[in-house]
């Protein structure tokens, strides 16, 4: 006779519920010990006439073995990703007060400093020429032409000095670097010397942000020199 309530159907192990909020540490799925308990008292109380195939009930164990090994994998990568920020995060701290070349288009000018970093030039031109430009105001301070170049990294320095020959204002200063790459006048990627105030730590895909002086942050992963901490 076969025993009411009794299935074979068990596709539903895999489902979670809903909890209250409150209720944080009641179970939201069933966990091995659970699957084998249910495995074995659906066995006990089969119907003797018509026992379960030995394919359902590979597959049943496999459907469980399924949702379990994915469920060790995002925790196993959970706690990677984990212990990378923390290691990153470590890192990170040892370069506050230090400067640092990242890619950016602004630079900050300090009392009696200068603004520095590195263009990247993709091709030969016969002429680079950087524009330095007042954030606040889109005034254009002062223009440098660095003559000829090879494809690769260029190197400028702006020393504060408006093109009147006066000393511009500390303050943000918008670096743009163009150059003629193959005929045209091509705006390049630049570079910037920043100093690091301070670092954040991120949560889920947000990584280590650097902070720099007087400018947005940047990626940790972004950070392409460590330059000491005066320039």
């Amino acid at each position: 006779m076969a025993i009411q309530g009794a299935t074979n159907d068990y596709s539903y192990l895999t489902a979670t519920t809903k909890n209250d909020s409150a209720a944080t540490t009641k179970k939201t799925s069933l966990g091995q010990d659970d699957f084998l308990k249910l495995m074995t008292t659906q066995m006990t109380h089969q119907d003797p006439t018509k026992p379960m195939e030995n394919g359902q009930f590979i597959t049943q164990i496999a459907q469980f073995g399924t949702v379990s090994g994915i469920q060790d994998l995002q925790k196993s990568f959970g706690d990677f990703a984990g212990s990378i920020n923390s290691s990153q995060a470590l890192q990170a701290t040892s370069l506050v007060g230090r400067y640092v070349s990242a890619p950016g288009t602004k630079g900050v000018l300090e009392a009696g400093g200068d603004i520095t970093g590195n263009i990247n030039l993709t091709a030969s031109a016969p002429s680079v020429k950087v524009a330095v430009t007042d954030a606040t105001t889109g005034e254009v301070v002062q223009s440098l032409d660095l003559g000829e170049h090879g494809a690769g990294k260029v190197a400028f320095s702006w020393d504060g000095m408006n093109s009147n020959g006066t000393m511009a204002s500390p303050g943000v200063y918008k670096i743009e670097a163009t150059a003629y790459v193959d005929g045209e006048n091509t705006v390049l990627e630049t570079d910037i010397n920043s100093k690091v105030d301070s670092v954040s730590m991120g949560t889920g895909a947000n990584g280590v942000k650097v902070n720099l002086t007087g400018l947005d942050s940047v990626d940790f992963s972004k950070i392409k020199q460590i330059l000491g901490g005066v320039l």
